[in-house]
Formats: structure tokens, C-alpha cells, sequence
């Protein structure tokens, strides 16, 4: 079950805490270690089961204060630090509970093993396709939806739906096709990864493309007042979730598009020249386009123009919105890879 906790003043103690306070905290919500902060929010450290039971055996009593019994925390975290590399670190190292730090050095929130807590809950709804064969991966894709194939330990899908979780995204819906009982049977209603998740089942005989699976969801009943954000579910990233929407927001698109770079150097030397007279040599000089990484910040708005039960790529829906003069923007993705190619995958496994 997933534990729900208001408020992550109610995991914190002060420095002047007793041993008693410390270790109601750690019954109460039944974790290990009780963390300090200052009195501005701050984080000061951590005191343990293990610490609090020493010091019982050398004569402390219960009414005594932890301030002796602080130390550093084993690990910290970013905000913006994956879900799914975060329960790996808390598995490498043996540790049940890793706090969430800020830049500024103040306790955020709390990652324990069932949930995150004191991270908002943002409005905003995800949509995660995952219906595609994946025939570029074959025959790894045979019996396994590409979505579902590992790296490092954990299958692709789950570490997206884990990120979302981490960033505050608490309603996920998965737009399946291939193979879409093992991805149905792997993430259930998503209670044990601490969200909603519903699915969008297109017809296995129709595929409905990356755009067109989002027309289920007006059909299905369902109605975001939210920006929604729509991804690809064969990436491997670790993108700000927060900060795409804020800019999505602040710029008031109707929709943006998260871009990585490509880059191509030229084999050749390059001569530039004017009426055939040369005006600069480059040797092997590289170029660069911003491409598409296939997540995207959408209007709820814009789910009324996907034709119903069609093959539409999204990328149309975008071309309609700039013939309508509407604004698109792009927004730079810094962490992002694709796995579609063997090769591809090799790399994000560490095999290459």
C-alpha cells in the first residue's frame, strides 16, 4: 500500500528533541532514522535506530536530548534526482529512507521505499505511449514490448513512471497496443509505485500512432483542466518535469516540445568562397540542429483535433498549430537518450 503522509514536519525533529520524540517519530511512521533540521528548515543530520540504541546501552535515558547523537546522513538527494535511481542507490547502499536536499541546503522532502513525501503533487497529467512493436529491436521485442526491455536491473517503462512520481506527477495513463497484458500485469493501478494509472487501449488490428492514442482519452470519459504532458515510453532521461511545464506556462504555448542536439561534423575540409573567389577555409567543421525527443507539454484544448480512430502522428498536430499562428515552443532537453536502434540500447545498458 502506498503511505500518504500530510505533512514532512511530522518526519522532522529539532536539535533540542528528546531520545523519547526521535523514536516516536521512527514507530509512528515506521522508518529508521529521524532526520534533524535548524530552525530555518535546514538540514542538520540524521539520528538512527542503531544510534539511539547505543546510546541507550551506555546510560542515556529516554528524556535526553538526540543532540549528541547527530551525524551526517549516509546519502542526499536533488529534487530533481530520479525516483528509480534513487530506490537503486537506497538498495546499493542499505539504507530505507534518503532525504531530498535543495540547493540552499534545506530539507525538501523525504524518499522512502513505498513513497515520496513532501514533494507537491503537481495537477498536471501524464500520458506515456507505449504501444509500439519496436520491430528496429527484434527479436529482443518478440515475447518483451520494447517499453518493458531492461536497463540497469529495471525495464525502461518503470523508470519513466518513477521519474514522473518523483517529480510530484501523481495520474499517469499508458497508451498500450504490443504485448499490452505484460505491461498491464507489471504496473497494475500503479498503487505500488506511488501513482494512478490507467490505460488506453487502442484496437491491436489499429494502430492509432502517437498522436491518436490521446483521442481516447475525451473518449474514455476523462477531462484535464492541466497542461498535459505526453512522452515517448522508450526513453531514457532524467528531465526537469517541473521546469518544462513552468516554461510551457510561462511562455503561454499552446504546446512544447522538448529538443536534444544533433550534431554532425563534416569529413572534409569546407571552403567558402563568394563569385567563386575562396573567402575562408574550415577544416571538418561540425554542425548542429535541435531534434525531437519525444516529450511534449500539450493544452488539454488540443485533444478536441485529433480526428477519432485515426493513425495520427502527433508531430501533425503541431504542424496545425503553427498554420493556425498558434505558439509552439521548444525547450532544451539536457539528459536524453533513445533506445530504438540495437545499438542504442547496447549504450544505455553499458554494453558499448
Amino acid at each position: 500500500m502506498v503511505k500518504n503522509y500530510t505533512d514532512l514536519a511530522e518526519l522532522m525533529i529539532g536539535r533540542n528533541a528528546s531520545i523519547r520524540t526521535a523514536l516516536s517519530v521512527i514507530d509512528r511512521h515506521r522508518l529508521t532514522t529521524a532526520f534533524v533540521v535548524d530552525g530555518d528548515g535546514g538540514l542538520a543530520g540524521a539520528v538512527g535506530e542503531n544510534d539511539i540504541r547505543r546510546a541507550l546501552l551506555r546510560g542515556h535515558d529516554l528524556d535526553s536530548t538526540v543532540a549528541r547523537l547527530i551525524r551526517r546522513p549516509t546519502v542526499t538527494v536533488g529534487p530533481d534526482d530520479g525516483r528509480a535511481e534513487v530506490l537503486d542507490l537506497m538498495r546499493a547502499l542499505r539504507v530505507s529512507e534518503i532525504p531530498i536536499v535543495d540547493a540552499k541546503g534545506m530539507l525538501a522532502g523525504l524518499h522512502i521505499e513505498e513513497e515520496i513525501v513532501g514533494m507537491p503533487e503537481l495537477e498536471n497529467w501524464a500520458v506515456i505511449m507505449a504501444g509500439g512493436r519496436g520491430e528496429r529491436l527484434a527479436p529482443l521485442t518478440k515475447d518483451v514490448p520494447k517499453p518493458m526491455l531492461p536497463v540497469a536491473g529495471r525495464p525502461i517503462l518503470e523508470r519513466l513512471v518513477l521519474h514522473l512520481v518523483g517529480a510530484g506527477i501523481r495520474n499517469i495513463f499508458i497508451s498500450v497496443n504490443y504485448l499490452a497484458d505484460i505491461i498491464e500485469k507489471h504496473f497494475g493501478d500503479g498503487s505500488k509505485f506511488g501513482c494512478r494509472i490507467e490505460y488506453l487501449r487502442e484496437d491491436t488490428d489499429r494502430p492509432l500512432g502517437s498522436g491518436g492514442s490521446l483521442g481516447l482519452l475525451p473518449d474514455s470519459g476523462y477531462r484535464s483542466a492541466a497542461p498535459l504532458l505526453v512522452m515517448n515510453g522508450d526513453l531514457i532521461t532524467a528531465f526537469s518535469v517541473r521546469e518544462m511545464l513552468e516554461t510551457h506556462s510561462e511562455y503561454n504555448a499552446v504546446a512544447t516540445i522538448a529538443v536534444s542536439t544533433y550534431e554532425h561534423q563534416v569529413p572534409f575540409g569546407v571552403m567558402e568562397a563568394r563569385d567563386d573567389a575562396l573567402v575562408r577555409m574550415v577544416e571538418k567543421p561540425t554542425h548542429s540542429w535541435p531534434v525531437n525527443a519525444g516529450i511534449y507539454v500539450i493544452e488539454p484544448d488540443l485533444l478536441s483535433r485529433i480526428p477519432p480512430g485515426q493513425l495520427f502522428p502527433i508531430t501533425d498536430l503541431f504542424t496545425e498549430c503553427l498554420q493556425r499562428k498558434e505558439r509552439v515552443m521548444l525547450w532544451q532537453l539536457r539528459d536524453w537518450k533513445d533506445i530504438g536502434r540495437p545499438a542504442e540500447l547496447a549504450e544505455a545498458r553499458g554494453q558499448m
